[in-house]
């Protein structure tokens, strides 16, 4: 490989000029790709009473989101290594696509089969989603520059997780739960017109010579899918003891340690282990395996706090996170535009850290006498230390490899808080059952003829009798408090991980020059000492 291979996906300096108004347009195209994949379970999370009822199958409900979040997963470091192998833009077209056809599939099912089987189809689209945005913005934009950005990847995240379950009631209900699938098919046209019109990577040159790693992605896939069935099946669908869950543990740890071997002797691993070598890159990886136990528990547990306890309607569940959300998405723009005005980051994680572990200890207050305000202040808390360190932890971790890296470094990254969710979702849950179902034996000496567990809406609420509404909604307390506190527990690590990161220089340019000139531009001579 020659030496001027690693700048191939750097945009030159002249090209700087050009980047306001060419770079918007295709960031546009990019945050309705992004919209697509992170929409998607928020609208048919509301849709699915409506889709049981239809095409029945209620044994088989939860994998409908199974088998999406197992082939993202699965396909999330694959689709980022293609990237790097075959172009950015071809292979995150080639990902939406897929994530439409998926759609378009799973609006046709006939049975719940069927449904599940396309919604796993629209999974492995959107594994490519999340990784094609994240790189081909490490493409386009340095480092240096990214953070003028970051405003606009929280306001995604808000308005899918508040706008998702209010649009998936109202298309549900006035277009029917079909057309929870079809609305991805004008939005997935949108972006591939967009992105085939206006993104122009430069070309690079293909350095594995056609050897793809298969031993290592057939690898991996298994030991994700191990993972994320132990995970999502532990304390639910069979014990933790039991011989599924412990052949399951069994057979993703044997995966990942064979994983590992082959891909130090694998020409194009699929995950190359010497970015692992860089201290800041690792720490990323840890920092974002901790968001995504504690955001995706918070946003699961916080309405089901207000619903039960606070008596808040299950329609406005994700009005009853805008605290959070707000919260993060302003931290979010503040730390973007401070990084590229400063070229400095490490205080933040440091704070994120800080300030998510101290939001989920107050979280972990909260009662059955918790006001509405008092809950929505403890969540701007939670959501202030997210903002520090959602976009940062890629920022981070993107700037720590070689542009040739770029795609696995964006999956890596993903699949870290891809998993970290799942982990955080089954163990704050299994937490939360049981200390549920231990509040509700306490008091009554039985659950009272209820699921153990259960979660019951405001409604369903108000017909039991006063006494056993009590109980139950002192138990829903009692079990947030031991989930938001085992998170607070699990954040620490991020606190103390945020310690060791080293300030390592942006690449890119920063700030204009006093007498109008360009600054500059130190991209080329940092992807030079990459490699030293």
């Amino acid at each position: 490989m020659t030496t001027t291979a690693p700048h191939a996906a750097i945009p030159k300096p002249q090209q700087a000029g050009k980047q306001p108004r060419s770079v918007r347009v295709v960031l546009l195209a990019l945050m309705i790709a992004m919209l697509l994949a992170m929409l998607d379970n928020m609208i048919i999370g509301t849709a699915m009473p409506t889709i049981v009822g239809e095409l029945g199958g209620l044994e088989h409900l939860s994998w409908v989101v199974t088998a999406y979040t197992l082939t993202t997963a699965a396909s999330t470091p694959i689709w980022g290594k293609l990237g790097d192998l075959y172009g950015r833009k071809g292979i995150f077209l080639v990902s939406i696509v897929v994530f439409v056809l998926g759609s378009v599939l799973s609006g046709m099912a006939q049975d719940m089969g069927q449904l599940i089987g396309f919604r796993a189809v629209q999974g492995l689209g959107a594994g490519g989603l999340m990784v094609g945005v994240m790189a081909i913005i490490g493409d386009l934009i340095p480092p240096r520059e990214r953070g003028k950005y970051q405003g606009m990847m929280a306001g995604v995240m808000a308005l899918a997780m508040i706008g998702g379950p209010l649009a998936g009631g109202a298309i549900t209900d006035h277009l029917g739960w079909r057309w929870s699938f079809y609305i991805n098919v004008p939005l997935g046209a949108l972006a591939l017109f967009m992105i085939t019109t206006v993104l122009h990577l430069p070309k690079k040159e293909r350095t594995g010579k056609g050897k793809i790693d298969y031993l290592g992605a057939a690898l991996l896939t298994v030991g994700i899918t191990a993972i994320v069935l132990f995970t999502t099946w532990g304390g639910t669908e069979y014990a933790w003891g039991s011989g599924q869950i412990l052949g399951l543990a069994a057979l993703g740890l044997a995966s990942v340690a064979g994983f590992l071997y082959v891909e130090t002797k694998a020409a194009e691993p699929i995950i190359p282990l010497h970015i692992f070598r860089n201290r800041n890159f690792t720490l990323m990886s840890v920092i974002g395996f901790i968001v995504g136990f504690v955001m995706f528990g918070a946003v699961l547990y916080l309405p089901l706090f207000q619903q039960s306890v606070q008596g808040a309607s299950a329609t406005n569940s994700g009005l009853l996170l805008l605290p959070m959300l707000l919260s993060m998405m302003v931290v979010s723009l503040l730390v973007g535009r401070v990084t590229t005005n400063t070229g400095k980051y490490r205080m933040f994680p440091i704070a994120g850290g800080a300030l998510i572990t101290a939001g989920l200890v107050l979280l972990a207050q909260m009662d059955t006498g918790t006001s509405r305000l008092t809950s929505g202040i403890y969540m701007a808390v939670l959501g202030a230390g997210m903002g520090f360190l959602m976009q940062i932890t890629m920022l981070v971790a993107q700037n720590s490899v070689e542009p040739k890296d770029m795609g696995v470094a964006s999956s890596s990254t993903t699949l870290f808080r891809t998993l970290g969710s799942s982990f955080g979702v089954s163990v704050m849950g299994a937490l939360f059952t049981a200390r549920v179902t231990d509040s509700m034996v306490a008091q009554g000496g039985s659950t009272g003829g209820m699921p153990q567990g259960a979660a019951l809406d405001a409604a369903s609420l108000e017909k039991l009798p006063a006494a056993l509404r009590e109980m139950y909604q002192f138990a829903v307390a009692t079990g947030t408090h031991g989930a938001f506190l085992l998170g607070a527990g699990v954040a620490v690590v991020a606190l103390v991980a945020a310690f060791f990161v080293k300030e390592v220089e942006l690449k890119g340019a920063g700030p204009q020059k006093k007498d109008g000139s360009a600054p500059d531009t130190a991209v080329q001579k940092d992807a030079v000492a990459a490699q030293a």
